[in-house]
């Protein structure tokens, strides 16, 4: 169900479907010592490697799904842990209502299949190394789409796995509880700032080979997060309740749904909402009420 792409000893398996949702590209790092299993996706039916360790970027189903196949010991961000080691923690975090939440938790359990629980989850925290013999994987904690989500710096390939940092016309998700705009701002500036020759993502975008195409798309990706934030100010040229701007989507196109939209939705419209009234750009009317200044 995967194809195996070779980038120095790095590989990533690609998924029939090129990695899109709730497929991704699972990355496999061969060092002389031990193999490292860098988010297991759902096209795998098994361990293909034998892997020593096993690094969960961040705590959401479709990068934990195949790691009901794997025995090695696991690691994640401290932030994330919990996540990755527990389903409800994850569904918890998601921040839906009560029948939002037992739709989700339906729909995850028929399509990935994942365990209520996983054992063996270890945090770590940002620079952590994990010493693979000759060659290396260094933890960078990219914030913003979930609190712990990291990428993996790997020496001396040059290969940065920047996660769910996707680099897709989609544009960034930060609709978690945890999830934070300014974070994912941040995150994005620091992951410009690695030089690389290869930025692996999780999903369609696959690998990006040399640091100004990665910055290209990077910039693009970027705009996108912002131009929510743009159509978000000119929606309230009228004053507008929350539920008027979930329904009005910043997010997710019309025609799409799914028990989770709207949770996504609401939660992309508080995080920028709480921008635009600190800067001064909005303000808050009797009964909950939004209005651009």
């Amino acid at each position: 169900m995967f194809t195996p792409t070779e980038f120095g000893k790095v590989s990533v398996l690609v998924p029939e479907n090129g990695g899109t949702v709730p497929f991704g590209n699972t990355v496999v790092v061969h060092g002389s010592e031990r193999t490292l299993v860098i988010d297991p996706s759902l096209s795998l039916d098994r361990d293909p490697v034998g892997a020593d360790l096993v690094f969960i970027s961040h705590g959401h189903e479709d990068h934990v799904a195949g790691l009901r196949h794997f025995q090695a010991p696991t690691y994640a961000h401290n932030l994330d842990a919990p996540s990755v080691a527990s389903l409800d923690t994850m569904l918890t975090n998601y921040g839906l209502r009560p029948e939002e939440r037992a739709e989700v938790e339906h729909s995850i359990a028929a399509q990935y299949g994942i365990p209520p629980t996983h054992d063996d989850v270890s945090g770590i925290a940002d620079g952590h190394v994990f010493d693979l013999g000759d060659r290396t994987a260094t933890v960078i904690h990219l914030p913003g789409h979930t609190p712990g989500h990291c990428g993996l710096l790997i020496e001396p390939d040059g290969f940065f796995y920047v996660a769910d940092i996707d680099l897709t016309s989609f544009g960034p998700m930060y609709g978690d509880l945890g999830s934070s705009v300014d974070d994912f701002l941040a995150s994005i500036d620091r992951a410009a700032g690695i030089d690389a020759r290869w930025y692996g993502t999780f999903h369609q975008k696959g690998v990006v080979e040399g640091s100004d195409e990665f910055r290209r798309r990077l910039t693009a990706y970027r705009d996108k997060l912002l131009s929510r934030e743009e159509r978000l100010v000119q929606f309230l040229g009228e004053p507008r309740q929350l539920e008027d701007i979930v329904a009005h989507r910043l997010v997710y196109r019309p025609h799409v749904t799914a028990p989770y939209v709207d949770a996504v939705e609401r939660r992309t419209a508080q995080l920028h909402l709480q921008r635009l009234v600190a800067a001064g750009a909005v303000v808050t009317l009797e009964g909950n009420v939004f209005r651009r200044t």
